[in-house]
């Protein structure tokens, strides 16, 4: 199969299927001299994994992370580094009824056509469980980009199906269950997700990610824009449906009087741009945002077809997220890690030599 490796220089391979033995990844390209230890990955993985509250998937993974190979006495090697993450809480007899039908919303069908054949069971290959491994690849990838440059990562939900979510407090983010900003909301939040679960219905969301602290010159100015490998990598990411930079769709009422970001010799005054202008970084955050479409593993009926053709009706069991968008904040940020990673070496390997008298400006976030 094909499609299973991420970046350039920064590569990162993706294997396993969500109720296989284990799923992990494979880093090729990563520095030598890294510091690196499965302490400094678990935190994302923790933030990710399932059965973390009531409102996400009970599936009790631990997701413990282990290093087989990359590094020796704690630091990177310079050789590919693979991360294991063994599954220990599958149960392969939820799925027993949906070898022979297809998942309305779901890659059932289009993987079958396209296969043959497919493993029912959690949606093996396609399942957002492998996006563990990714998250634990954008560990590694953050830290250096920290150590190197300084550059931080940090995510929100910003709404909630109908519930718009107001930044408040960053503080809150890693406080409640559903990465918001506002403490206050929270008990909203909550109903919100108990009365989808009596309901046996779910709901999208939409999560805002950042790179602050970030180099400036990342990306090229024509098919390898640092915004085009952010939205193909946003879109990547299981149940997204839609990705913006910057202001995005609200630059259409704009004019260009607004929309442009002035310099001064103190820096930027508006980030309107997200940070990259004609596919490359200003040094400003980049600033993204992805819409997570309603989880399609619902508990209310839907009609379908079977292999045959005939008409069905399909009602999922087993445990699932009323709303995927729930776990996505650190995917997301570790997606965006991962581009600004492989960006960060391919323009090493080509401009390191390039100095400016003027220093970078910075300006408004």
């Amino acid at each position: 199969m094909s499609g299973s490796t991420f970046g350039e220089l920064f590569r990162v391979t993706n294997f396993g299927e969500s109720h296989g033995p284990a799923i992990g990844c494979v880093i090729d390209g990563c520095p030598p001299g890294l510091p690196l230890s499965e302490a400094d990955i678990q935190p994302d993985l923790d933030r990710r994994r399932p059965g973390t509250s009531r409102h996400v998937t009970q599936r009790n993974e631990p997701d413990a992370v282990e290093i087989l190979s990359g590094v020796y006495e704690g630091l990177t090697t310079g050789t590919p580094i693979c991360l294991l993450i063994r599954n220990t809480d599958q149960r392969s007899k939820d799925y027993g009824n949906l070898l022979d039908t297809f998942r309305p919303g779901h890659a059932d069908y289009t993987y079958w056509r396209k296969y043959g054949l497919r493993d029912p069971r959690g949606g093996g290959r396609s399942s957002a469980r492998l996006t563990a491994p990714m998250v634990a690849a954008g560990a590694v990838a953050k830290k250096w980009l920290h150590q190197r440059h300084g550059t931080q990562f940090i995510g929100w939900m910003s709404a909630l199906g109908e519930v718009a979510i107001p930044f408040e407090d960053e503080a809150q983010i890693t406080q409640n269950a559903f990465f918001a900003p506002n403490a206050g909301i929270v008990p909203q939040l909550e109903a919100h997700m108990d009365a989808l679960r009596k309901s046996g219905n779910s709901c999208g969301a939409r999560i805002e990610v950042r790179a602050r602290h970030m180099p400036v010159g990342l990306g090229e100015p024509l098919f390898d824009k640092l915004d085009a490998d952010i939205a193909y990598a946003m879109m990547g990411i299981n149940a997204v449906k839609g990705v913006e930079i910057g202001d995005g769709f609200g630059v259409v009422p704009q004019r260009g009087t607004v929309h442009g970001d002035e310099l001064s010799p103190d820096g930027f005054r508006s980030n309107h741009a997200g940070g990259v202008l004609g596919g490359i970084s200003t040094g400003q955050d980049l600033v993204v945002s992805i819409a997570i479409k309603p989880t399609s593993s619902i508990h209310s009926p839907k009609a379908s077809i079977d292999r045959h053709g005939q008409p069905t009706v399909v009602q999922t069991h087993g445990r699932h997220d009323p709303c995927v968008g729930i776990r996505a904040t650190p995917i997301a940020e570790a997606m965006l890690a991962l581009v600004v990673m492989d960006h960060a070496l391919r323009h090493r390997a080509q401009n390191a030599d390039v100095v400016l008298p003027m220093p970078p400006i910075a300006g408004a976030a």
